[in-house]
């Protein structure tokens, strides 16, 4: 086994718990460079909360989570953003009044402190990263249309766009294809490819079609706990597995 430190996420023993519940139960995990790692697990089973742990949105009663070798447990949410972790939730936070460019110039990193904002201008610079962008989550054809105005799918993609533009190395997605067409979700995945040239994707996610079509490995949790880990054929052969999710 490689060395940790060559991880771009080496989660160890993490464990949360709620009074006395173990959410999450002594996870381990190491998400490579340019991965797409997929989390699934029956509901309950410790998913969005290690996500959320990962984010900081909720303290670690003990355990390890290292990010290009930098413990995220002891920093707050804001810091673990500026390391370069993006996170996206389940429900679309866009700005539907504004149009698709303004969306992704708002989210561009420089205009985020006030100094910044007053000082921000549209140069060429940021132009060019937001056509770059859009055409990255195929909405270069409606920059100038109204966030309001697109489909589901095409919100979700604004939002992963929205995190793309601030070009954090590890992202991390809730159910992104959830409510989406057949075709949205065949372009979700095609987008996913695309983004880990320069990243690492991380996704919780309940449609197995859409998990064999982008996962590289897959992490099954299961009461707080890692059940089974590999490539999608393996686990989705591993009875272990098929008894959690067929057995009930």
């Amino acid at each position: 086994m490689s060395n940790n430190t060559d991880f771009l996420l080496s989660i160890e023993n993490l464990t949360v718990s709620f009074d006395g519940f173990k959410a999450v139960n002594e996870v381990s995990a190491y998400i490579d460079k340019n991965e797409i790692r997929v989390i699934i697990g029956p509901n309950g089973a410790g998913k969005t909360t290690v996500l959320d742990l990962i984010c900081g949105k909720t303290k670690a009663t003990s355990g390890s989570i290292k990010f290009k070798g930098r413990e995220l447990t002891n920093m707050k949410e804001h810091e673990i953003v500026l390391a370069g972790v993006g996170r996206k939730f389940q429900n679309p936070s866009i700005y539907e009044d504004l149009t698709v460019f303004e969306n992704l110039e708002i989210s561009f990193p420089r205009g985020r402190t006030v100094v910044g904002a007053i000082a921000f201008r549209r140069d060429a610079e940021v132009i060019d990263r937001i056509k770059e962008i859009a055409e990255m989550i195929f909405l270069e054809d409606h920059l100038d249309l109204k966030a309001a105005y697109l489909s589901h799918g095409q919100k979700q993609w604004l939002e992963i766009g929205m995190l793309l533009i601030q070009d954090p190395e590890l992202l991390m997605l809730d159910e992104p294809v959830a409510g989406m067409s057949v075709s949205e979700r065949k372009k979700t995945a095609e987008l996913l490819h695309r983004i880990i040239k320069d990243r690492s994707v991380l996704v919780i996610e309940h449609d197995m079609k859409f998990v064999e079509d982008i996962a590289h490995r897959v992490t099954v949790l299961h009461q707080g706990k890692v059940l089974s880990e590999g490539s999608m054929e393996r686990v989705k052969n591993d009875p272990k597995v098929v008894e959690v999710y067929l057995g009930h």
